[in-house]
């Protein structure tokens, strides 16, 4: 990818269950953005946020599995965009604590969602601090070093984060400022207008804080009950309806086409039953979300490959990071007591962090002699953890080429399968075969790099 391209930066806060809201409001509008050709898109999820809303480990560790689930399952692919766990990039803590020594203390005492705490408690009569962390206070520079380490041009938001966007722009130029170089592109706010705001099952924002979302992969039948849930007015079926006021509609509007939502309209001034209007819902929404559901639900059931895909793509976002935090620590003077402040050293200290990465993240596969005469051969993954054994053979060139094969077969699952049936113990159980692919699938992608190299 190249980085002329306009980067776009989306974070989603692992606090909670998807809901409908969440998918009209943000999944799907970002997943169609994350198909541009002129853009690099970074999405993440943000697990150390999440420490801020939430004091309760297993639903950060679900929340994450619930919400990687489901951006993948509605589309979102791994191999076209940065898509990471923010707490998988160390070098964003490291760049927090960067920005907190040139941040104003003045310009958090400013930041909404502290000044509404302090509000709080002095209307409750209060000490202004109580029940404030330190981490709600810091929150707008963890967001900070969530934009600026992959020097992101744009995060799209609502207009309640569009101070948090201004706050980056600041931390960073202050920056750059004190440190005398552009270390930093300041991001824009991308005020998302057109994206629809889903109401309630009682008519208020869908939102967890009310208690009245429609979680997104409630099984048919619990969405249709959810459905038959939502408030509406006393009138008869027979009355014209207000289609304009009416949530129920404001939700139909929302999945279907212009075509659909004209021919409700025209159901609503006609004087549709409320009971029809909800199965005409729960029928458009569920016919959109029925094969995605199945894919989630794929997903879901195998955490340790959601796994395998956010290390890969912290690998991936982790090349654009380590360069970056390598020149900002030379910057700041955390650098090698020989070293000088001149820009070669800077480049020389941050293409040798890269290649330490990319070589040190890297699954290995070692053929060996044992004891016994017999030649085998071993694939560890970036770990270490034993991946594959082989079993035994009488010349080190059928474990070779065997080896190689596995190799050259990379991502291809049906003829990685076809050889651990000639390679692996017999009798023996193999690891997971997403596992064993995955980690191929990196070899031959390495060996393909060097190979381009060579030319």
């Amino acid at each position: 990818m190249s980085h002329d391209k306009r980067r776009i930066l989306t974070g989603i806060t692992t606090s909670g269950t998807p809901h409908l809201g969440n998918y009209v409001g943000a999944i799907r509008p970002a997943i169609a953005a994350s198909r541009r050709a002129d853009a690099e898109s970074f999405y993440f999820l943000a697990d150390y946020h999440a420490l801020i809303k939430t004091g309760d480990p297993a639903r950060v560790q679900q929340s994450t599995l619930e919400i990687a689930a489901s951006w993948l399952a509605c589309g979102l692919d791994p191999d076209k965009v940065f898509f990471y766990r923010q707490s998988d990039i160390p070098e964003i803590p490291e760049l927090t604590w960067f920005l907190t020594c040139v941040t104003a203390k003045g310009l958090l005492n400013r930041a909404h969602a502290y000044k509404a705490a302090v509000d709080a408690n002095e209307t409750a009569s209060e000490d202004a601090d109580a029940g404030i962390t330190a981490g709600l206070y810091m929150y707008p520079v963890l967001m900070a070093a969530d934009i600026l380490i992959f020097n992101a041009h744009e995060v799209p938001v609502g207009r309640d984060q569009i101070q948090h966007i201004e706050m980056a722009r600041d931390i960073g130029q202050r920056f750059n400022h004190l440190y005398g170089n552009e270390y930093f592109t300041l991001p824009a706010a991308k005020i998302e207008e057109n994206v629809a705001t889903l109401p309630g099952t009682d008519g208020r924002k869908m939102s967890k804080s009310y208690d009245n979302t429609i979680p997104l992969w409630l099984p048919a039948k619990d969405l249709k009950k959810a459905i038959l849930g939502i408030v509406t007015d006393s009138r008869a079926p027979g009355e014209p309806k207000d289609a304009d006021g009416s949530n129920l509609f404001a939700i139909y509007q929302a999945f279907a086409s212009a075509e659909e939502a004209a021919a409700m309209r025209r159901a609503f001034d006609d004087g549709i039953a409320w009971g029809d209007a909800k199965q005409k819902l729960f029928e458009r929404v569920d016919a959109e979300l029925a094969p995605l559901r199945e894919r989630y639900d794929a997903l879901a059931a195998r955490p340790e490959r959601i796994e395998e895909l956010l290390h890969a793509g912290a690998r991936k976002a982790r090349e654009r990071s380590v360069p970056l935090l390598a020149r900002l620590r030379h910057a700041v003077g955390i650098r090698a007591l020989g070293a000088k402040g001149v820009t070669a050293d800077v480049a020389t200290a941050a293409t040798k962090a890269a290649v330490d990465l990319h070589a040190a993240k890297l699954p290995v596969l070692k053929s060996y002699r044992e004891a016994d005469g017999k030649f085998y051969f071993k694939l560890a993954g970036a770990d270490g953890a034993v991946l594959l054994q082989s079993r035994a053979f009488d010349a080190p060139k059928d474990a070779g080429m065997l080896a190689a094969a596995l190799v050259d077969a990379g991502d291809d699952a049906t003829a990685v399968s076809g050889l651990l049936a000639r390679c692996a113990p017999v009798g023996e159980p193999v690891q997971s075969i997403d596992t064993i692919v995955s980690a191929l699938a990196q070899l031959k992608a390495d060996k393909l790099a060097k190979l381009v190299g060579k030319d």
